[in-house]
């Protein structure tokens, strides 16, 4: 099992969260934890005046799994709104589980085999749900 979930490319993406950095002044910041292993994501995030994603920083104290969807997200979260972050989360999370089709976003298919691993998917999921709240939020000030 380990050999599947722990490849090349698992371990390449997990290497690039070591170079993230956090946000001076964010227009909102989300925490995530998972309880079964402990990983934390913290997603800082700024919007443009379109409601779209102008940058994103992070805090990742994750698995090595937690660290290469965090390095996933944060690859292509710039431009996209708080519908499309909030719609990728739930495919994640559907497609984990076994329901519906792999999420349209580059790369999330690398962890097909963690799929019938229930135990390892919150914490795959952490960067992706942490970045939907925080995107949200930061529109739900800029509306205020």
């Amino acid at each position: 099992m380990t050999a599947n979930l722990y490849n090349t490319e698992i371990l390449r993406l997990a290497a690039e969260t070591a170079q993230a950095v956090r946000l001076s002044d964010p227009h909102a910041s989300v925490e995530k934890r998972s309880p079964i292993c402990g990983s934390r994501v913290t997603v800082d995030i700024t919007l443009g005046e379109d409601g779209r994603v102008a940058a994103v920083g992070m805090l990742v104290r994750a698995c090595a799994l937690g660290q290469a969807s965090s390095a996933l997200l944060a690859r292509e979260i710039v431009g996209r709104n708080a519908a499309e972050l909030a719609a990728a989360r739930d495919a994640l999370t559907a497609w984990l589980a076994g329901e519906g089709d792999a999420p349209d976003w580059p790369g999330l298919t690398l962890f097909e085999p963690a799929r019938p691993h229930s135990a390892r998917h919150a914490s795959i999921r952490l960067a992706f749900e942490a970045a939907a709240e925080a995107a949200a939020i930061a529109g739900q000030r800029a509306a205020a």
